[in-house]
């Protein structure tokens, strides 16, 4: 399936990261956090990508005009520096199709834009580009494709600790419940999308993806969400990639799913 990946924001909440890049080329280790999304599909045998750019669409493009197998993997060195002998490789399968998808472009409008780009695909899948798990996408897609919905996408618990707190119904503000977010029954988008072709049916101009045209699905019962309690960490915050640069550092970091063959 092709890998439609939304890499056109600005990342505001990352506003604080000394370096004016897209939020997906912010790095995890040594590389960005949209190749380890990108190496996780790859990992279950996608590896035709359709990026949606928009700001700093210049930085992602570079990035892979100049990437070098060499340094991401071992590789012996021989004939004075003449010769490299890659002893493993990451995209040397990888098809990546660059798109600018606009600026200002929500992403309801920027899936629209590489429309002609899945012609032929019955199922794609997408992603925000900024989110990292171990979900197991191979069964998700199974899943999928028996439920015969339209779209599907990974629903998780919230990583931030807060206080949901909820009141009576007299209208008075007297609070009958209060409890940490991460133990009440409450589930977030991960990001992680798997959609058919008819999902185009449902998008009108201007359409926010996750609101207007999930709304007309949710009428027609042909929405459906995965529920994953495994690892899912998003790339928000300084903080946020304080903690995925922590787990990498480890040397098995839980997303890297391509690890454990």
């Amino acid at each position: 399936m092709k890998v439609v990946l939304f890499c056109g924001g600005r990342g505001l909440r990352l506003s604080e990261y000394p370096e004016p890049i897209p939020k997906p080329m912010v790095p995890v280790g040594y590389r960005p956090i949209l190749w380890h999304v990108m190496r996780y599909y790859a990992h279950y045998g996608h590896h035709d990508f359709v990026l949606c750019l928009g700001y700093r669409a210049d930085a992602i493009k570079n990035y892979f005009l100049k990437y070098s197998e060499a340094l991401s993997n071992d590789f012996v060195l021989s004939e004075g520096g003449r010769k490299v002998e890659l002893l493993a490789s990451d995209i040397d399968h990888w098809r990546i199709t660059f798109a600018n998808s606009g600026l200002q472009a929500n992403l309801g409008m920027r899936l629209m834009s590489v429309r002609h780009h899945l012609d032929g695909e019955e199922y794609f899948l997408a992603n925000y580009g900024d989110t990292l798990t171990d979900a197991p996408l191979d069964d998700l897609i199974d899943k999928f494709k028996r439920s015969g919905k339209v779209a599907a996408f990974l629903s998780v618990k919230p990583t931030y600790s807060f206080h949901v707190v909820r009141h009576k119904s007299d209208g008075d503000g007297v609070v009958s419940e209060i409890e940490d977010v991460t133990q009440a029954d409450l589930w977030i988008n991960g990001g992680y999308f798997i959609f058919r072709k008819e999902l185009f049916d449902y998008i009108e101009p201007g359409d926010e993806l996750v609101e207007e045209p999930f709304q007309r699905l949710i009428k027609e019962e042909k929405l459906i969400a995965y529920q994953h309690r495994g690892f899912w960490a998003p790339m928000d915050t300084l903080k946020d990639r304080e903690s995925l640069e922590r787990m990498h550092d480890t040397g098995m970091p839980p997303w890297a799913v391509w690890q454990r063959s």
